[in-house]
């Protein structure tokens, strides 16, 4: 059944003996590949042995069985096991996304709601910066313009982890699935007569480029500065300090203005456009490719409605998946772990039943 893993065996072994040899070292970004690499096919590598193991254990036990009825029951056990790790082998073959071990840009923008969506946008803000300290991830607010109650129009956050992850555990593997429009329901604290409201926040996530992600001809970019507005220090409203970068091939722009200094302001609009444009282009690949490669991005749809927080209930429900729960002041205070699971396990079901 698994003929093709023989192969990934015998690179993950070809991989050891390379990582083994100093030399190897010396050339720092190919030793990165190849340790990412390694640690991709090691899970693939250890369950492919159980799995054959345990094949052995079965023809062992089975012959037992023939003399000595007792080791009947350990036949079906050792069953039971192989086709748990039969699943898990299948599953650890699923192609996976390659920016899965990227660091990320996250984007929340206030919607359909007014002063209301602005406090929501915020309240999104905490609980993705609670979950990011709750795993060990370093944020970094890059942009962000406020609102007069206090929320937010538009906030921009860099989520970057820690050192090298494990496969399946980065930060856009993680994040990826929450870019869409989260709904929120409940009373706004402006309003005086208890009636509940119904408002709206765009979340948008893009893997965060590198610079030979992404290639740009500064030919292709009109930079315009403009006057910082809103909070801010002694620069804000007096110099010319906000940037707007707009790359002219695809139209696509970038701002910032929350750097007291317009070159600092410049290098993090140009650290947004390339994850922009990285996104567009793996957009446009995934549109053009066939419908079972499109089937496997389903839950990364920004353009759906994907999640309702529902106040007086206490109850958040995600609509891709069918997930439900009455612990919607916990997932706010950044308990997001079960939820981001319940994406991944749906989307990992959807990638094998399209293998």
């Amino acid at each position: 059944m698994f003929e093709a893993v023989e192969e990934l065996v015998a690179e993950h072994a070809d991989l050891e003996r390379k990582l083994a040899d100093p030399s190897v070292h010396a050339d720092q970004a190919n030793a990165r590949k190849l340790n990412k690499r390694y640690a991709e096919l090691s899970p693939i590598v250890a369950t492919f042995r159980s799995w054959k193991q345990t094949g052995d254990d079965i023809e062992t036990a089975r012959e037992l069985a023939a003399d000595d009825p007792d080791f009947a029951a350990e036949v079906k056990d050792l069953e039971k096991q192989r086709e748990e790790l039969t699943d898990k082998l299948r599953l650890l073959l699923v192609p996976r996304d390659p920016s899965d071990d990227k660091d990320v840009i996250l984007e929340i923008k206030a919607g359909a709601g007014g002063d209301e969506s602005a406090l929501f946008a915020g309240d999104l803000l905490r609980m993705y910066l609670r979950y990011a300290e709750r795993v060990g991830w370093k944020t970094e607010i890059i942009d962000a313009t406020e609102s007069e109650l206090g929320g937010y129009k538009d906030v921009q956050v860099a989520v970057k982890s820690r050192g090298q992850t494990e496969p399946g555990q980065g930060v856009w593997a993680r994040l990826k699935y929450e870019g869409g429009v989260h709904r929120v329901q409940r009373v706004p604290a402006t309003e005086s007569q208890g009636r509940i409201h119904t408002s709206a926040a765009g979340v948008l996530v893009t893997p965060e480029a590198e610079e030979v992600d992404v290639e740009i001809n500064p030919n292709d970019l009109r930079i315009d500065v403009y006057r910082s507005s809103g909070p801010g220090g002694q620069s804000v409203n007096t110099t010319d300090s906000a940037v707007r970068i707009t790359h002219l091939p695809t139209g696509v722009v970038a701002s910032c203005q929350n750097e007291k200094s317009q070159l600092q302001n410049k290098e993090q609009a140009l650290r947004i456009l390339r994850s922009r444009l990285l996104a567009a282009a793996q957009e446009k690949a995934e549109a053009e490719a066939a419908d079972a490669r499109r089937s496997q991005v389903r839950t990364v749809d920004r353009s759906e409605k994907i999640r309702t927080y529902n106040f007086p209930e206490n109850r958040i429900s995600d609509h891709r998946v069918g997930f439900k729960a009455y612990n919607l002041d916990q997932v706010l205070d950044g308990e997001l772990s079960t939820l981001i699971q319940a994406c991944v396990d749906a989307d990992s079901a959807a990638k094998l039943a399209n293998a």
